[in-house]
C-alpha cells in the first residue's frame, strides 16, 4: 500500500475506534434510522474575532483553524455577522431572541458579574422546544442570571455560572460545574476540553434515542481573558511574525464623536511597538491565539462524534460568538465599541439540504435572525414576537437579493424599559451607542446629546476611518440611515425611540 495512503487509513480507522467502543462502529452508525426533523448544534464561543479564524481573509495568515474551517468548506460563511455588544447582553439575545430593549426583568445585581431575571416576564425560547418534542441541552459558560432554568429550558445542563465566580470559579481552570441543576462541583481540568468532552457525550447519549430531535446550546468560554492556553499548545505561535499595526491604534481620530478622538490604551514601547501594562501587542495576540487552538481541536471532536453517530448530516451546525474583539483597532484592548473590529463574529453554518456548501455570503446578519432560523427549520411557531429574520432562504442561496438591515445596540447592562432612561451611564469611557448596517453602509448613532453621527461605507473602507457623516456630500444618505434606524426601532418595539438625543449641530439635517 502506498505509505501515504496506508497513514491516512490508519489515521481514519483510529479516529473511529474512539467513538466504536461506545456506540458500534462508524459503519453501524452510519446505518442507524435518522431522526425526521433536524438536530441544531449551536456553538457559542466568547470574545472571538474573525481575525482567529483562518478561513476569514481577515485572519492573521500564521492562525490556523482546520476543524473550523472545514465548517465553512462545507456550508455557508458569512462574512459580516453582529451577535451582541459584550457577552451578558449577546446571551440574552441567544436566549429570547430579542435585542436588550426587548428583554424585561434583566439585570445586574450585586457584584459585577452578578445578574437576575424573572423568568416569567423573561421567558426563554428552548422552553417551547421542549414542549414540542425537542431534547434540549446547554453546556457551558452562562451569563444571565442564577437561575439556569434545568428543568424547565433545558433536560441536560453542565453549566459553569459566571455570574457567580466565588462559587464556580474563574476561566479556563479550577472551575465548578453545576450538572443538571445540582450543586455544582470541582471539575478539574482545562474547561475547553471539559465542555468538548460533554457535549461528545451528549451527542453520544442522544444517538442512543432516536425518538427526538435534539438542540445543543455549545458555550465555551474561550476565548475570553485571561486567554489561558492548554498546555499542549503553550509554545504554538512562537515564532509568529508582528502583527500588523491597526492605523488608528493611537489618537487622534478627530471626525468620530468625542469620547473616541482621543481613546486608546496603547503605547509605543522603546522598541517603537505597541503595548501596555508592559504587554506587547504581539505577544497579546499570540497568546490569544493560543487559546483558540483547543477550541479548534473541539470542534473538531463534536463533529467527529456527530459525524461517526450518523447524526451530522441531519444536524443544523452553526458556529459564532457572542461578539468579537478588537486588538489595537481604534486604540481597543476590548469589545463593546460600535466598530466592526470590535463587535465582529465569526458565523458559519452547515447542513447538506438547508445550507449551501462551501460558499460565502456578504449579506450582513445578526444573532438575532439565528433564533427564528431556528424555529423555521424546525417547524415550530415563535412564541412571541421576535426581532430578527429567518434567514433560511439566505442559507441555502447565499447571493440573493437581502435588503433587510442589521440593528445593534450597546445599553451597557440596562435591558427592557430600563434602556428608556435619559441619563444613558456608559462603561470605560464608551457611551450607549445604536448602529444600523444595511448594504455597504453602517450608520452609528452615539446616544449623547448633541453628539455627531458616524457613516461609514463598509467596501470602500472596512477599517473606519474615514467619517461619511462630517462630509456636506454624503448629508442625503445620512438622513436617509438615520431614518432607516428609527424606523427599525419602531418595528422592534423600542421604547427608547421617545427619547433618543438629539445629534451634534454639525452633522444635523432634518429627519433626525
Amino acid at each position: 500500500m502506498n505509505p501515504c495512503k496506508r497513514r491516512e487509513f490508519i489515521k481514519t480507522i483510529a479516529a473511529g475506534s474512539v467513538a466504536a467502543g461506545a456506540w458500534g462502529s462508524m459503519f453501524a452508525a452510519e446505518k442507524r434510522p435518522k431522526r425526521s426533523r433536524p438536530n441544531i448544534l449551536y456553538i457559542f464561543t466568547d470574545d472571538q474575532s474573525i481575525r482567529s479564524v483562518s478561513c476569514y481573509e481577515e485572519a492573521h495568515k500564521w492562525v490556523r483553524t482546520p476543524n473550523i474551517d472545514s465548517i465553512a468548506a462545507q456550508g455557508v460563511r458569512f462574512a459580516y455577522c453582529y451577535t451582541g455588544a459584550w457577552c451578558m447582553p449577546a446571551r440574552a439575545t441567544a436566549l429570547t431572541g430579542k435585542l436588550p430593549h426587548g428583554i424585561e426583568s434583566m439585570r445586574m445585581t450585586g457584584k459585577y458579574p452578578g445578574s437576575t431575571y424573572d423568568p416569567k416576564k423573561c421567558p426563554f425560547w428552548p422552553a417551547t422546544f421542549r414542549k414540542h418534542g425537542y431534547y434540549t441541552g446547554m453546556i457551558g459558560k452562562w451569563h444571565t442570571g442564577g437561575d439556569t432554568g434545568h428543568g424547565r429550558d433545558w433536560d441536560y445542563s453542565a453549566v459553569w455560572d459566571h455570574t457567580q465566580p466565588g462559587v464556580y470559579g474563574g476561566y479556563y481552570k479550577n472551575q465548578k460545574i453545576s450538572f443538571n441543576g445540582a450543586k455544582p462541583k470541582a471539575v478539574g481540568g482545562y474547561s475547553t476540553d471539559n465542555y468538548t468532552r460533554y457535549a461528545v457525550d451528549f451527542i453520544k447519549q442522544r444517538a442512543e434515542d432516536l425518538s427526538k430531535p435534539w438542540y445543543l446550546w455549545l458555550c465555551y468560554d474561550a476565548v475570553h481573558g485571561p486567554y489561558n492556553s492548554a498546555r499542549r499548545h503553550d509554545k504554538d505561535y512562537k515564532n509568529a511574525p508582528e502583527v500588523a499595526v491597526p492605523k488608528d491604534i493611537y489618537p487622534p481620530r478627530p471626525t468620530k464623536p468625542d469620547y473616541m478622538k482621543n481613546y486608546g490604551v496603547w503605547k509605543r514601547n522603546a522598541a517603537g511597538r505597541p503595548a501596555k501594562r508592559g504587554g506587547t501587542l504581539d505577544r497579546a495576540v499570540r497568546q490569544y491565539n493560543r487559546a483558540v487552538r483547543a477550541l479548534d481541536e473541539g470542534v473538531g471532536k463534536v463533529l467527529d462524534a456527530l459525524k461517526a453517530s450518523g447524526q451530522l448530516d441531519n444536524t443544523l451546525v452553526v458556529f459564532t460568538s457572542d461578539q468579537g474583539f478588537a486588538w489595537g483597532q481604534h486604540g481597543f484592548a476590548w469589545k463593546y465599541a460600535p466598530y466592526d473590529a470590535n463587535l465582529r463574529s465569526p458565523l458559519i453554518v452547515r447542513m447538506p439540504g438547508r445550507a449551501a456548501s462551501g460558499k460565502l455570503c456578504k449579506h450582513a446578519v445578526g444573532g438575532h435572525d439565528l433564533i427564528p432560523t431556528f424555529f423555521s427549520i424546525a417547524g415550530i411557531e415563535p412564541p412571541w414576537k421576535m426581532h430578527g429574520r429567518d434567514i433560511s432562504d439566505l442559507l441555502k442561496t447565499p447571493d440573493m437579493k437581502w435588503d433587510h438591515p442589521v440593528l445593534m445596540e450597546n445599553t451597557k447592562y440596562y435591558y427592557g424599559k430600563d434602556t428608556e432612561r435619559k441619563d444613558r451611564p456608559g462603561w470605560s469611557g464608551v457611551p450607549w451607542w445604536i448602529f444600523l448596517r444595511r448594504g455597504r453602509y453602517k450608520y452609528i448613532r452615539t446616544l449623547v446629546e448633541g453628539e455627531i453621527e458616524e457613516l461609514y461605507d463598509l467596501q470602500a473602507d472596512p477599517e473606519e476611518l474615514t467619517n461619511l457623516a462630517v462630509d456636506p456630500k454624503h448629508q442625503r444618505l445620512l438622513v436617509d440611515y438615520r431614518n432607516q434606524l428609527v424606523a427599525e426601532l419602531k418595528r422592534t418595539d423600542a421604547g427608547m425611540v421617545k427619547n433618543l438625543p438629539k445629534v451634534g449641530a454639525a452633522a444635523y439635517r432634518k429627519g433626525g
